[in-house]
């Protein structure tokens, strides 16, 4: 910052002149008044302080946020007067000089179009002009003292005088203390609401300004509640009243204007466009902040609606979720219409903000002809496109569409009160496109829990041999995801020889790699003791097979072929490839672990298998189990080997359907989480009387 200050002689007239140089600052402003004030105390001008002020503050204002140069401000006071020059930097054509006394009423209008700050210039200072220079503009305003009052007085002196609360001079223009209390009207911060008392403030200080009988604020904020009194001042507007009307500078949908009940004067309407232009910059903020928290609600929503959408995997309940979450939030009703495999729109899902309605909703929706609702969900379905519905049901119809398939329409009834706005339209196809993702998720998973039951009913036998003086019987629980195919499996063959063949096997992992394996040890299994292969070499086979398959997947296996023994008993050999040891349940109490471990298959190049003989008496039971059911978990704890056999202790005697069921239930009801693994028990009992 630079200054020349100090007073200075001219022609033998006492002058004050200061010359500063002040930075592009938002301070600038106050900075310069203080540089006035100390000018008109330091030369006996006390008078001019108001006007003075206020007009600095305007120019160099403006001067800072448009030229947002430095500027310098020479301020020369003398016996006479006060004449204050702001001067900015920014570059622009050069200009003639122009200056020149107060503008008359033909120039105004004019004038009030360049701005609110040359209108305050114009209508206090006594001259004022503005220079265009190779290096700036400067913009100057003289202020000269005030006469006597009475005729006598100079020319563009004004004498001030009170009137209806505020000051205005004797020829009905307002002073400077009321344009400046004008200026700085503003809403109380603290206020939940207040803009309409601030719109009534203003409306009430520019009415008394100008000497209105009245005044009105109108203004409608797009919500359907159409155009409102937002303030009023004085008494209605008579008949035959030409009101002074300056609509309001808002955005959509908010729209209003200014109104008042005025004669016409110099300054009536320019100072109604300034009140105007202040109400509206607080509308504007405040249409902004509606709009923020408006668009936070729809962003939370549509999150929520997302979360809900995800959670599902079924379709007809995403379908059926989906105008639940539309109805009343975007609409007055809603339907989901699907495609089916002809292209025909299927209602699939509807809801109606009053439940009486919705029969009669649904007639509409089945109407057909060329004016119908169903005619302009094809339209949308086949074009791609939101169309708008009318007739009955006014509203919007949004095609649902998710990885390029076109899957059917979501149609949404418009409110009573208002129509949709372009925010509540993005909302709704925004909606639409989750929806749509949704519903071909589920699609998707449905198809995939198909396939994968189907492919876990191939792996199992449809049902168990009925063999006389043996029971079989057996239990599988899938995982808990019931899109994905487990590798356990069982599995009864006859033998050759006579005999059965028992096989109970785990394949590691899961999914359709495991089945596949799953698949190719049952089908070995069924073809080599189908040429009468013994069980040594049938296991050595089919680890040789694994071996070379590779893929990192290996296989425990329980094979146990039963025979009739002498008298009532039934001999069984045993081999465990890797596999837990069943649990032999004697008819008369008791329950032990048999069988000796042996390799799984698929790891090594040579397993041991090793042979168990059993003799299971009349009532005896052979329980063979996955670890579907030790490993089952309660938070760190497993249901584990001894649980298993101390839950089949008590179940000796009963038959083979009622072992594998109570095991089966001891085994869900150990943990309230979904199984992790398959589950499966098969119990060979001998049935002999």
């Amino acid at each position: 910052m630079s200054a020349e200050v100090g007073p200075t002689l001219s022609g033998g007239t006492d002058e004050h002149v200061r010359r500063v140089r002040l930075p592009a600052d938002r301070r600038t402003p106050a900075a310069a008044r203080a540089l006035v004030r100390a000018m008109l105390l330091e030369a006996g001008l006390p008078e001019l302080l108001n006007e003075a002020l206020l007009l600095t503050t305007e120019l160099t204002t403006n001067a800072v946020e448009h030229a947002r140069t430095e500027l310098d401000i020479e301020v020369e006071a003398d016996r006479a007067g006060l004449t204050v020059t702001v001067t900015d930097f920014a570059s622009g054509p050069v200009d003639e000089l122009t200056v020149g006394v107060r503008n008359t009423t033909s120039d105004i209008t004019e004038v009030a179009a360049r701005g609110r700050g040359l209108l305050l210039v114009d209508h206090f200072a006594s001259r004022w002009g503005t220079t265009y220079l190779p290096t700036g503009k400067g913009v100057w305003f003289r202020l000269d003292r005030p006469g006597p009052r009475g005729p006598g007085r100079p020319a563009g002196a004004r004498a001030w005088v009170a009137t209806a609360g505020t000051e205005r001079s004797d020829d009905g223009t307002p002073s400077a203390a009321a344009m400046s209390e004008l200026m700085q009207t503003t809403p109380d911060p603290y206020a939940d609401d207040p803009l309409p008392e601030f719109a009534t403030g203003l409306l009430t200080r520019v009415a008394e300004m100008v000497g209105a009988a009245g005044g009105t604020v109108r203004l409608d904020r797009g919500d359907g509640l159409g155009t409102q009194v937002f303030a009023r001042y004085g008494r209605q507007p008579r008949e035959g009243n030409e009101l002074l009307r300056v609509p309001l500078a808002v955005h959509r949908p908010y729209a209003g204007e200014l109104e008042l009940d005025a004669a016409p004067s110099t300054y009536a309407r320019p100072l109604a466009v300034l009140a105007a232009e202040r109400l509206s910059l607080h509308l504007e903020n405040d249409r902004l902040r509606r709009a923020d928290v408006r668009r936070s609600a729809w962003l939370t929503f549509l999150a929520e609606a997302s979360e809900l959408l995800a959670q599902s995997l079924d379709v007809e309940l995403t379908m059926a979720l989906v105008p639940q979450l539309v109805v009343p939030r975007l609409g007055q009703w809603c339907a989901v219409h699907t495609t089916d495999e002809w292209g025909r729109l299927r209602l699939a899902a509807s809801s109606h903000a009053d439940e009486a309605m919705l029969p009669h909703l649904h007639r509409v929706l089945q109407e057909t002809g060329p004016d119908s609702v169903q005619s302009r969900l094809r339209e949308a379905s086949r074009s791609a496109a939101q169309v708008p519905l009318a007739g009955p049901v006014e509203g919007i119809a949004v095609p649902l569409i998710a990885r390029g398939q076109r899957l059917g329409t979501l149609a949404v009834g418009r409110h009573q009160r208002h129509r949709h706005d372009p925010d509540e339209v993005s909302v709704l196809e925004d909606v639409a496109r989750r929806a749509a993702l949704a519903i071909e998720n589920a699609r998707i998973h449905a198809e995939r829990r198909r396939v994968a039951q189907t492919l876990q009913q191939s792996l199992l036998p449809p049902v168990l041999p009925v063999v006389e003086g043996i029971g079989f019987a057996a239990e599988y629980v899938p995982t808990g995801d019931d899109a994905e195919v487990g590798g356990d499996f069982y599995d009864v063959v006859p033998l050759p020889d006579g005999r059965w063949l028992v096989v109970v096997g785990d394949v590691s992992g899961k999914g359709v790699q495991a089945a596949a394996v799953t698949g190719l040890v049952r089908d070995v299994i069924r073809v080599l003791v189908g040429d009468g292969k013994p069980l040594p070499e049938v296991l050595g086979r089919l680890n040789e097979t694994l071996v070379e398959r590779g893929g990192g997947r290996y296989c425990t296996l329980a094979l146990a072929a039963v025979a009739p023994g002498d008298g009532d008993q039934l001999d069984v050999a045993l081999h465990l490839a890797g596999h837990d040891r069943p649990v032999l349940l004697h008819g008369g109490g008791g329950a032990t672990f048999v069988g000796t471990g042996g390799t799984a298959l698929g790891l090594l190049d040579t397993i041991t298998t090793p042979t168990a003989e059993l003799a299971l008496k009349p009532g005896d039971s052979l329980i063979f189990y996955t670890d579907g059911v030790t490993e089952r978990r309660r938070g760190r704890e497993l249901f584990g080997t001894e649980r298993l056999r101390e839950s089949a202790a008590p179940l000796a005697g009963y038959s083979a359907d009622v072992v594998a069921a109570r095991l089966r239930a001891a085994t869900i009801a150990f943990s309230v989480e979904p199984p992790r693994d398959d589950i499966a028990v098969l119990v060979l009992r001998n049935d002999t009387p």
